[in-house]
């Protein structure tokens, strides 16, 4: 017997809105060679930091102060702001989902993500208007694929574990909603997405 979805959630990276921090990279060289090289070594060795900010353990000028060390103050606040934030692009094959699903269904974004994204980077988009609600890590203090982020979905929609099905590109996250009673698929494209998501007659 096929379950019955009332929840549609979906990640936000990679899913909705594709990134590419080579941009940043790119921007951070052309003010000094190797700028950008250096910082995305030393972002991704202290990965801790950046998720510590994402899940709300670090305040927004503490990992500014952080970041700005980094680049050696060779860039203001804002200016990094932009520039961390200015590596997002809109999937609109599958933001073009969004209003069709809406019809049927309670639609919830579920994403670990910071302030200064939200801010700077996305905030703008349409395609949100679209979602009941932004369920954001930094608000919540969790991120996936902890229990207590997918929780706080449900404490919002007031429905059954089993009526919620979520869409993220990142495997340990997609087992984190089933290690709890949601149904989920991997995003792998558009096209998979479909062809999921008729299968499951919510197409």
């Amino acid at each position: 017997m096929k379950r019955k979805y009332s929840v549609i959630v979906f990640d936000l990276g990679n899913v909705l809105i594709p990134f590419d921090y080579s941009i940043a990279v790119n921007k951070l060289n052309k003010i000094e060679a190797r700028l950008g090289d250096d910082f995305i070594d030393s972002y991704k060795s202290n990965y801790h930091i950046h998720r510590a900010f994402e899940r709300g353990d670090m305040s927004e000028k503490e990992f500014l102060d952080s970041m700005l060390n980094i680049v050696d103050h060779k860039i203001d606040a804002e200016t990094f702001c932009r520039y961390y934030s200015e590596i997002f692009t809109v999937n609109e094959d599958v933001a073009a989902l969004l209003p069709i699903l809406k019809k049927k269904y309670m639609l919830v974004l579920l994403s670990n993500t910071n302030s200064i994204h939200y801010r700077y980077g996305y905030q703008h988009y349409e395609f949100l208007k679209h979602f009941d609600k932004l369920i954001l890590s930094h608000e919540v203090n969790a991120v996936k694929p902890e229990e207590k982020i997918y929780r706080a979905v449900e404490a919002f929609t007031l429905k059954a574990s089993e009526e919620h099905i979520f869409i993220d590109d990142i495997k340990e996250y997609v087992d984190g909603a089933k290690n709890i009673g949601w149904d989920a698929i991997q995003f792998k494209g558009y096209d998979d997405l479909i062809k999921d998501l008729k299968q499951k007659d919510i197409l």
